[in-house]
């Protein structure tokens, strides 16, 4: 039977809720409270689904009816009726300057998210969006972003070369979009359906230099006239086997000259765990000569324009660039050509992996080498410096 007026009016609240059908999906759902709600019950694409029409007495059963038609109506046009309130909630909204743009979105989303991701990649991430998204779509309403728009910004950083950062930049994107989802100012995310449409990425190995390649290199290396700061980065990144990242961002309170180590915390690092790196006779020299020229920052190599953040990540590579390496050796590559060389020299495979940080699965074993391993790695890295006997920096 039909509700009406008096029917609803007199519903009582019981032990549990329970609902008073009105007929074409619309009832009355009663909460013990006696708060009473107005709901839709309707199928779209096979799926069984709700709407929400509001509470009563504000909404009426003749309101409440009213609501029922109009869904009925688009349910008969072929849309979703529930996902046409969610698009005109939006809409209104966005009329009223209630939705936030891209940028301010995406720097929520940033915040929330860094507090669990190394110093290195929340600035690479946040560094991506400054630099290839929010100048072309970062005052953009998110909800209003279409596929091609994203896709166009995306096409330009492959148009660099940069397909493997375009991809990940588009992952990035997705992650900002669905936490809009969540947060109710967006209801679709373009970025996964733009992969297909994208270049794609091949993975290729960093280029290395061999053994008896170096001393060609180090003698360009030695003769290079450009800034010393990033000629001792340099000096160091190939001495220590760091990653890029983690010797651009490093501070000056890691060091510890006494006992000629190095702590990087976790916080920096790609396996999450602190890394303590020995330090060579020649490492010590050289951490000494720039001290001298950075000793009074926090960070050991802070930017030009800024020195509160660290040198660009595409300064070493520059050098290596500028002395006729393009493409033939990069920062990271030299991580392979520590790894080749010790290995050939027969030194404990597990130091080398422990001085590469590289993870062990085995969390409780990789903790006990890491302490373990110290020794050991000391006198092989200083065999290492003995062996490439880069020079001096001028």
């Amino acid at each position: 039977m039909m509700l009406n007026a008096r029917k609803v009016d007199t519903a009582k609240g019981k032990e549990k809720s329970y609902k008073l059908s009105d007929g074409g999906g619309l009832y009355l759902q009663v909460e013990p409270s006696g708060s009473k709600y107005w709901r839709m019950k309707y199928r779209f694409a096979g799926k069984e689904k709700r709407l929400s029409f509001g509470v009563h007495p504000t909404v009426t059963l003749a309101d409440a009816r009213q609501k029922r038609d109009d869904a009925k109506r688009v349910l008969a046009s072929g849309e979703d009726p529930g996902e046409v309130k969610k698009a005109k909630k939006l809409a209104l909204r966005a009329e009223n300057e209630l939705i936030d743009p891209f940028e301010s979105i995406a720097l929520e989303w940033h915040k929330l998210k860094s507090a669990k991701w190394s110093a290195g990649y929340a600035s690479d991430i946040l560094e991506a969006f400054n630099k290839d998204i929010f100048p072309h779509l970062g005052q953009r309403p998110i909800a209003d972003i279409k596929p091609l728009e994203l896709l166009d910004v995306l096409k330009l950083i492959e148009a660099r070369g940069s397909t493997e950062k375009a991809r990940k930049v588009r992952q990035r994107c997705g992650e900002v979009f669905r936490y809009a989802i969540v947060t109710g100012r967006a209801i679709y995310n373009p970025a996964p359906d733009l992969a297909s449409a994208m270049q794609g990425h091949k993975a290729v190995h960093y280029p290395f230099l061999k053994a008896e390649e170096l001393p060609e290199f180090f003698a360009a290396l030695h003769a290079y006239k450009g800034g010393s700061i990033v000629l001792l980065g340099a000096y160091l990144l190939i001495l220590t086997g760091l990653r890029t990242g983690e010797l651009r961002a490093a501070e000056w309170r890691e060091i510890d000259f006494k006992n000629a180590v190095w702590e990087i915390p976790k916080e920096r690092m790609k396996m999450r765990r602190a890394h303590i790196v020995p330090l060579s006779k020649q490492v010590i020299k050289y951490l000494e000569q720039l001290k001298e020229l950075t000793g009074a920052y926090p960070l050991m190599f802070p930017g030009r324009s800024d020195v509160r953040k660290c040198m660009s990540e595409a300064s070493i590579n520059q050098v290596f660039k500028r002395i006729g390496y393009a493409g033939r050796v990069t920062g990271h590559g030299f991580r392979h050509t520590m790894s080749t060389i010790l290995h050939e020299q027969g030194f404990n495979s597990a130091w080398i992996e422990t001085q590469l940080a590289h993870l062990d699965k085995n969390s409780i074993r990789g903790i006990y080498n890491h302490a373990q391993y110290l020794e050991g790695r000391k006198d092989m890295m200083q065999w290492y410096a003995n062996y490439l006997n880069i020079g001096e920096v001028k």
